[in-house]
């Protein structure tokens, strides 16, 4: 294992703002150094590297693209060259990899051919939102993506209502974001109306909005969450 390189893990900001307002230092000198990624898009992944190191030579990059069209037996190969000594590095598309973003299968199979994983700070949304909502920091849980049909969205909300008040445990998740202002739409008319409901949208950003009140609060303050990206947390107490 002393001869491997690392699997570093790159957390990118969380928006199209200046890297280093968001980033630590350790954040550009480990990819100054790095000329090998494991990517989800190789266009944003090289535009976020030269932002942070704008002298780093683009032809040097090798870049292995990690989406849902990869196939998972491609996925040992990528990380060949941390058992030749080479260390590479784990782009995240937004935010924190493996965290509610590809990449964790990798990070697997690097433990288990004994090639140490190091992860970098970077902006966590789920974390953030959490900190910002005034919600039980001490349990809480990301749901990911909710339902589409309406009578099946219903019933998950309800269902994650009921198990934030009988666990005390927030409970978080997402939506595509073009479907945003649907989502706040759909909380305000199916949960009670003193759950409260936080919204934590463009996080890190200069449009940043955060805020946490009752259901029914959320049919008369209005907010356009259209194509922004959104989190949503939950608790009934």
């Amino acid at each position: 294992m002393t001869n491997h390189g690392k699997l570093y893990l790159i957390p990118t900001t969380l928006g199209d703002n200046n890297p280093m307002e968001v980033l630590p230092i350790t954040v550009k000198n480990i990819i100054e150094q790095t000329n090998i990624f494991i990517v989800e898009n190789e266009k944003t992944a090289r535009r976020f590297i030269k932002k942070i190191c704008p002298d780093k030579p683009q032809p040097s990059l090798k870049l292995f693209l990690l989406n849902k069209f990869t196939n998972e037996a491609d996925l040992p190969s990528f990380l060949e060259p941390c058992l030749s000594g080479t260390s590479i590095g784990l782009l995240s598309e937004a935010g924190c990899p493996g965290v509610a973003d590809p990449g964790a299968d990798v990070v697997k199979i690097a433990h288990d051919k004994n090639i140490k994983v190091v992860p970098l700070v970077g902006p966590s949304s789920i974390l953030m939102a959490m900190m910002s909502s005034g919600m039980n920091g001490q349990s809480f849980a990301f749901n990911g993506y909710l339902p589409i049909d309406k009578g099946e969205r219903k019933a998950e909300i309800k269902r994650l209502e009921r198990l934030s008040y009988e666990q005390d445990q927030s409970q978080l998740f997402i939506e595509t974001p073009y479907r945003n202002n649907k989502m706040i739409e759909d909380l305000a008319n199916f949960l009670e109306n003193n759950t409260q409901v936080c919204v934590a949208c463009d996080i890190t950003l200069p449009t940043e909005f955060i805020k946490t009140q009752p259901a029914n609060a959320w049919k008369k303050n209005k907010v356009d969450l259209h194509k922004r990206p959104t989190l949503f947390i939950i608790h009934k107490t």
